[in-house]
């Protein structure tokens, strides 16, 4: 079997990964293919991250990419960013994603020396003199009672117009609707390749650990918090993208 065949997501053909969903070294290995067969515009939503950060990130300010898995909205920042007065830190608590990382940056797999990376609960991570900060499909991943702690402490730690850069998957409060686009989706991992029963072992695998809110839960989180100019920048199905604006203070 080539590296490439090795790097291919098949970790649910199996009954390889029994309980709840890891980020160990099994997914680590195979992480860009599964996620991008499994998010509908998943190469946009990071792509555009870059753009958003172009146009928002401050002089002498800091980036953070919470929850970076392999680091590929970082990747984007740093290739899609015209200045180079800024910082920024990639972190997460997978031991194996940021081993790879470091790995992929040691060998100049991509050549960006700004990135500093960090093993850490973001949950205990310091914010601040951030002008962007991204949660690329991270808060779903974190106990729903600890999300707006998050959110408030990334908001502190802010600079006045900064971004938060948020993707989540989502649910819709209408039942019908809901039902819709997870058949959707569905459809879609099935036209990427994966089976049926790949696909239902997987939701299986994430039902305790991907925990998704409707749109309104992270507005309402937000504006609590003090951010203003909230909406949806991309959707596709039951996964949207979102950005928040911590508002320019008055003169």
């Amino acid at each position: 079997m080539s590296d490439k065949e090795k790097d291919v997501d098949r970790l649910f053909r199996l009954d390889k990964l029994p309980g709840d969903f890891v980020f160990d070294e099994n997914v680590t290995r195979v992480f860009e293919d599964m996620i991008n067969r499994s998010v509908p515009g998943y190469s946009t939503i990071v792509a555009m991250i870059g753009v958003l950060a172009d146009r928002y990130l401050q002089a002498d300010s800091r980036v953070y990419d919470l929850g970076c898995s392999l680091g590929g909205a970082s990747f984007a920042i740093c290739e899609s960013v015209s200045r180079s007065d800024y910082d920024l830190i990639a972190i997460d608590n997978s031991p194996a994603m940021i081993e790879k990382l470091n790995e992929r940056l040691a060998a100049g797999q991509f050549p960006h020396d700004r990135i500093e990376t960090r093993l850490e609960d973001i949950n205990q991570s310091e914010i601040e003199n951030a002008s962007v900060v991204v949660l690329n499909f991270t808060l779903q991943f974190l106990d729903p009672a600890q999300r707006q702690s998050l959110i408030q402490r990334i908001y502190d730690g802010m600079r006045d117009g900064g971004i938060l850069l948020i993707s989540e998957k989502i649910l819709f409060p209408d039942a019908k609707l809901n039902e819709l686009f997870i058949e959707l989706y569905h459809g879609f991992k099935q036209s990427m390749g994966y089976s049926r029963l790949e696909i239902s072992r997987k939701r299986n695998a994430l039902e305790n650990v991907l925990i998704p809110e409707p749109l309104d839960s992270h507005r309402q989180r937000l504006a609590a918090a003090g951010f203003s100019s909230v909406d949806v920048w991309f959707q596709c199905f039951n996964f949207a993208s979102l950005v928040a604006f911590k508002q320019q203070a008055s003169p």
